[in-house]
């Protein structure tokens, strides 16, 4: 076995990693960007080397930068993760060049694999079932049309090179077909350096099932059964399972076998993903194969009892499966969610910031918590925006569902928008809890998924304003212990009085509801709280991690109140609410620019210029920008006049920056933000 690991990678997949190398004695290396200096991977290795500035390319992505960590450390082998260079048969040869283990497939199966045309041909010599499609080397865009129409619509088209949802197009007509393509294969080459596409007939209300297949030096091969990934938004997985929900015995040995023959097809080594796309009656179909670990793979290793990454480190060091095929089996049912720093109202729009407050469901042999993060980390625009993967485990798919609710109401985000409530309401969805499922579900439920905003309750409000004076009373009675007589009454903010009773307003808004409560002091820490004219006695206990004891009319709860500068963040029930404590002294009308500015809601880089300046509708899409790797469309926020592009193609924009000259005709304007649909 090795005695020291270089982790070519960041985030949750490298702290997963040194988990594994530290429990079996193994020393680790992590390699970091600048921004991620302080980042929780580099703080959990034994050490740690600076290869780069923070974009990708220039750190993460080079190869000799790598290298150079290795022969610095003396490391024996590299343990790619997943992403970044996991799949790039040029870093696998160098390694291999250098006589350094490269903790993956033999060269030949990555480049076999890397490019899906490739490996559809060369899986259909092999027999495996193939959806149909254009899957060669012309990439004239007239012939591809000619392709996609004989195939007939809707088509798919992918990058051969992609992955991660990158560089894919739903076409449902051919008229869409040539802006489709421009698209996917500038976002290919942005991803992968690569626009090859090919072009598949795409299935209506497909399935994506995935077999995990372990290949060893001496021959030997098995597969670890299936996941369900078909709960997708623009392809990219959000919620995974295993086993697959309604799969027969005699599917599931169909489809390992097929699995394996696809690894035994390349010479593979090591742990593989097969990719397969189901109709709803379960035929299935090769879609591609990943040859690296999977983002999803907690939920194999919750139902076989297995640990992937220690089977990948004895693979790499030599030694033969530690189970065959008859050993495996599959107990119980585990789900997955990806818990992201993005807001699922507005597009699934990235969102950046620190986390000023992170709370997970604690960990036991039911629930299980990967992060790369740590409260008050940054959520940085260089990379992707996960913050952690929640997995649960239970005996059915009905009890682990309920589990990983239960897990989604402990889990608390504060300081970056989040994913969290979307969804706690996804795993109560009536068709995902029917296992009703299809890659179009989310779309398919979205009135149910993306409910209107409802007001917050009163209860809410009562639980912030009690935070609120109650930490008051905490920083009085914190300055007064400095004071030569700290129990003068006049350091105390409890509303004391000599002859009177005293009463105050605390104002509250959510969005633009706001709030002004009446409280009145009443004595031993009782406060009398007027709401929409009904008053509530509340009471209560407040620590100094924002949780909060309270009583409100004779209810007793637990609630989480954090405090951000003006904004309070509410947290109680399993839900989320976003207050903000409006200061009486500020005074509206500061505007802070004229209405006709469209500025970047974060930062990137501009791809295309969609329109030229005159006269344009709204919704009319006017530029592309690239950021948190994927493709957004700003359109025009209203009808208006299109003046002038403040940044041309190629240009790094931050967040607030000015991207067009516009004159709109309406009174209201916002930047309208989409991530591209796929």
């Amino acid at each position: 076995m090795f005695t020291k690991v270089l982790i070519a990678n960041r985030g949750e997949i490298a702290c997963r990693v040194i988990k594994t190398c530290r429990r079996l004695g193994i020393r680790t290396v992590a390699v970091y960007s600048e921004a991620d200096a302080g980042a929780r991977h580099v703080r959990m290795a034994d050490e740690a080397v600076l290869i780069g500035p923070p974009p990708a390319r220039e750190s993460y992505l080079r190869i000799e930068a790598i290298l150079d960590a290795v022969r610095q450390t003396g490391a024996e082998a590299v343990h790619p993760g997943y992403g970044f260079l996991s799949e790039n048969e040029d870093f696998a040869s160098a390694l291999a060049e250098s006589g350094v283990t490269f903790i993956g497939p033999p060269v030949d199966a990555i480049r076999a694999m890397g490019s899906k045309s490739a490996a559809k041909q060369l899986m259909e010599k092999a027999q495996v079932p193939l959806v149909p499609g254009y899957h060669g080397d012309n990439q004239d865009p007239a012939f591809l049309q000619q392709q996609a129409d004989a195939i007939g619509y809707p088509v798919l088209i992918k990058a051969s090179a992609g992955g991660g949802g990158k560089g894919m197009r739903i076409v449902n007509d051919s008229s869409e077909f040539a802006a489709a393509l421009s698209s996917c294969q500038r976002e290919a080459k942005s991803s992968f350096g690569d626009d090859h596409v090919l072009v598949e007939k795409y299935l209506v209300r497909p399935r994506h099932i995935e077999i995990q297949v372990f290949a060893d030096t001496q021959g030997n091969v098995v597969h670890l059964f299936e996941r369900d990934c078909s709960v997708q938004r623009r392809h990219q997985k959000v919620l995974e399972e295993a086993p697959a929900p309604g799969m027969t015995l005699e599917r599931r040995a169909q489809m390992g076998k097929a699995a394996c023959d696809a690894a035994r097809a390349v010479g593979y080594v090591g742990a593989g993903t097969v990719e397969f796309i189901a109709s709803q009656d379960g035929t299935f179909y090769f879609m591609e194969m990943n040859t690296r670990l999977q983002v999803e793979h907690p939920v194999t290793e919750m139902i076989t009892g297995q640990d992937l990454v220690e089977w990948q480190l004895r693979v790499a060091a030599g030694e033969t499966l530690p189970l065959a095929q008859e050993q495996l089996s599959i107990r119980g049912h585990a789900l997955e969610a990806r818990i992201y720093a993005e807001d699922a109202a507005k597009g699934f729009l990235p969102s950046t910031g620190r986390l000023i407050h992170l709370d997970p469901p604690v960990e036991t042999l039911n629930v299980r918590v990967d992060s790369g993060v740590e409260q008050g980390d940054e959520i940085t625009p260089y990379y992707d925006p996960m913050i952690a993967k929640l997995i649960v485990w239970d005996e059915d798919r009905d009890r682990a569902n309920a589990r990983m609710l239960n897990a989604l109401a402990h889990y608390r985000v504060a300081g970056v928008a989040n994913n969290v409530e979307f969804l706690s309401r996804l795993v109560v969805c009536p068709a995902f809890t029917t296992a009703d499922l299809d890659t179009g579900l989310i779309e398919r439920e979205r009135d149910f998924l993306f409910p209107h905003q409802e007001a917050v309750p009163n209860e809410v409000y009562a639980l912030a304003t009690l935070a609120e004076l109650l930490r008051e009373a905490q920083e009085a009675a914190s300055g007064a212990s400095v004071h030569e007589d700290p129990h003068s009454p006049w350091h105390r903010r409890d509303g004391w009085r000599l002859n009177s009773g005293f009463t105050r307003s605390v104002k509250l808004r959510a969005g633009d509801d706001e709030r002004t409560i009446h409280v009145t002091y009443a004595p031993v820490g009782l406060y009398v709280l007027d709401l929409d004219g009904r008053s509530v006695e509340v009471r209560g206990l407040l620590s100094a991690d924002g949780a909060l004891r309270a009583e409100l009319g004779g209810r007793r709860l637990s609630a989480t109140v954090i405090v951000a500068e003006e904004k309070r963040h509410v947290f109680v029930d399993g839900r989320s609410y976003l207050l903000s404590a409006v200061d009486p002294l500020y005074l509206p009308g500061s505007g802070t620019g004229p209405d006709n500015r469209l500025t970047a809601p974060m930062p990137g880089r501009i791809v295309a210029l969609l329109a030229e300046p005159g006269q344009v509708q709204e919704g009319t899409p006017l530029l592309i920008m690239e950021a948190m790797k994927m493709e957004h469309t700003i359109r025009a926020p209203s009808a208006g006049t299109l003046k002038a592009f403040r940044h041309g193609v190629g240009d790094q924009v931050s967040e607030g920056s000015e991207l067009v000259d516009f004159e709109a005709e309406a009174t209201a304007r916002e930047v309208k933000l989409e991530p591209d649909a796929v």
